[in-house]
């Protein structure tokens, strides 16, 4: 995706015009790389989103606050010691020699800020945008680093230590050249020379030179010069004419004047529907093709939140379930495990009767014994056939008779037990499976902490007493809504405690109940506003059904059964887990797993 050092400029002209002179008043760390730095200035107050989270790095002005951690991590205190309550003094793109302004991907906020003796000094923040490599790092007035939101030792990168009193550097990894400041006067002959150099062995196309030389330009708006310049962005460059090269350079200082003049126009690229990218300007290169088109935004920031909002929610989301899967997967294992040798012990006990047996006919026959045999031959008088019975050879017969009641009562003990402890295994995987399924359809941080706070409360991990709650509206868990095609609505518990939250306070004794038979999945609640299963269309409970196959386990298979009643027919199991019920009178529908509806 185009987030280039061109769209990097343009989102710090729009700073500029907003931020640029504020006040720092509130630095919070959402998470371990990204901070929320809110801004004041003439009553007006913003919001600066700065991540490096290396699978979506992102700076814009945010409409949504984030919430703060209960314990400030150190990286977050050292900012608010540095330049909390700092002025924005300049905004500024760096390229590789930090005393001049370029287009590499690195964001410096200048901030002046009074120190412990009352004295005004320099800060620097550099935002580095660099994909797994990007970075939040504060800086002294020398560029010497005081702290950075990721450390790098030298163990961890050889190109570039990022730790507190190192000094520091942009790497110049690809030796690009500064477009703003080239000379472009020897533009042919510098792509080329460069291009013999890398020992390439054949030419290079223009727009494939543009954005290999110079830092800013991504491959998107490398064609979309050559475009602009009406000259094929596929064209060998040593056969481009004079004037076509003429062109190029024109374009070039056409741009450099756009990024001067803060004169960009965002736009999201379209292929039909799919967003596929984005551009600090308008393009050229998809005109006339009606399988595409762009969309245009008031501002880069809008572009940000409306392209990347959803994506960047997501991935978090993912982020913070894995350690929960990770956990919940360890304990399935482990459970299955433990089932598989409480069954094997319980079938070891199915020799119980024939201990008891021995035991019985040995207290009959052992008369005839002499002492001193390893074996008793008797005719089994509950058979009638003939009966092997090992003995201990030091033992009287009454001794070994004894040996085979003990074992039949320890069998029987053992077996009372296995089968209690198997019952509570078999719940414990239900439980835990139950609660997987919920990590994969957790939609946000909500979501995740009842699942969490569920897992502590039955000890699958440690309880999290006195957590902060979030007080954000979307990071609230709450049931799925959908209405049905006939109006009617339905909802949809995304775990187990949601599950519990729709069956028994949201739904009345006559809404229809409806979960996937016999494994893990979402209870579904349809609303029938006090109808009878008589006056109800078949459709809704096709659609509900089909939701509750849909939020199950068995959302793969081609065809699943779906069990549905009265939510008055439904009874909690007494101390068994949140959303775990039992029911005797249902009927059942074999549907498709699909969410056709939209949600509400």
């Amino acid at each position: 995706m185009a987030f280039d050092g061109l769209f990097l400029s343009a989102l710090i002209s729009e700073f500029k015009e907003t931020i640029l002179g504020g006040k720092i008043a509130k630095i919070i760390q959402s998470e371990k790389d990204e901070l929320q730095i809110t801004v004041k200035k003439e009553k007006q107050q913003y919001l600066l989103h700065l991540s490096a989270n290396p699978s979506i790095p992102l700076i814009y002005l945010s409409n949504t606050g984030k919430t703060a951690p209960l314990t400030a991590p150190n990286f977050c205190m050292a900012l608010r010691k540095h330049i909390g309550n700092g002025l924005i003094q300049n905004i500024t793109q760096a390229s590789t020699v930090l005393e001049e302004e370029g287009l590499e991907r690195v964001l410096l906020l200048h901030i002046s800020h009074r120190d412990e003796m009352g004295d005004y000094g320099i800060k620097y923040l550099a935002v580095e945008i660099m994909g797994k490599y990007s970075n939040i790092i504060l800086l002294k007035e020398d560029f010497t680093i005081l702290d950075a939101i990721k450390r790098i030792s030298s163990v961890q990168s050889s190109l570039r230590e990022v730790l507190p009193g190192r000094s520091y550097f942009i790497p110049d990894q690809f030796h690009k050249e500064n477009i703003l400041r080239f000379p472009l006067e020897n533009l042919s002959s510098f792509l080329i020379e460069r291009m013999k150099g890398t020992g390439a062995e054949k030419p290079e196309s223009i727009s494939d030179a543009l954005f290999h030389s110079f830092s800013g330009l991504s491959p998107l708006s490398a064609r979309e010069l050559c475009e602009d310049a009406k000259v094929p962005f596929d064209k060998d460059i040593t056969v481009l004419s004079s004037s076509e090269w003429e062109n190029i350079i024109t374009k070039v200082h056409a741009l450099r004047s756009k990024i001067h003049n803060g004169d960009f126009s965002p736009v999201i690229l379209f292929e039909e529907t799919k967003a596929f990218d984005f551009s600090a300007f308008h393009t050229i290169q998809y005109k006339g093709n009606p399988r595409f088109h762009e969309e245009a935004f008031s501002s880069p920031s809008a572009l940000i939140e409306q392209y990347y909002g959803g994506k960047e929610k997501e991935d978090r989301v993912r982020q913070k379930s894995i350690d929960l899967k990770k956990q919940c997967t360890t304990l399935l294992e482990r459970v299955g495990k433990k089932l598989s040798l409480q069954e094997k012990q319980l079938k070891d006990t199915e020799k119980k009767e024939s201990f008891r047996v021995f035991g019985e006919l040995l207290t009959t026959y052992g008369y005839s014994l002499q002492g001193g045999e390893k074996e008793l031959l008797c005719e089994n008088y509950y058979t009638g056939k003939e009966e092997r019975i090992p003995l201990d050879p030091n033992l009287p017969p009454i001794e070994n008779a004894k040996r085979y009641f003990d074992k039949y009562d320890k069998a029987k003990r053992t077996e009372k037990n296995l089968t209690e402890q198997l019952k509570e295994s078999r719940k414990t995987l239900e439980h835990l499976q139950s609660i997987l399924g919920s990590l994969l359809t957790a939609e946000n941080a909500g979501d995740l902490d009842d699942i969490r706070r569920e897992m502590g409360e039955f000890g699958y991990m440690k309880k999290l007493s006195g957590k902060k709650k979030s007080s954000r509206k979307e990071d609230k868990s709450s049931p799925r809504v959908f209405r049905s095609s006939d109006g009617y609505l339905l909802y949809v518990g995304k775990n187990n405690f949601q599950n519990e939250e729709v069956s028994f306070q949201i739904a009345d004794p006559k809404d229809f109940w409806f979960h996937v038979k016999g494994v893990a999945g979402s209870h579904v609640i349809a609303k029938t506003d006090g109808k009878t299963l008589e006056e109800l269309p078949d459709r809704l409970f096709e659609e509900a059904a089909e939701l509750a196959a849909y939020f199950s386990s068995e959302k793969e298979n081609a065809k699943v059964e779906v069990d549905y009643t009265e939510r008055k027919n439904l009874k909690k199991i007494i101390g068994g887990a949140p959303g775990f019920v039992i029911y005797h009178q249902n009927y059942s529908i074999l549907v498709e797993p699909k969410k056709v509806l939209e949600e509400l």
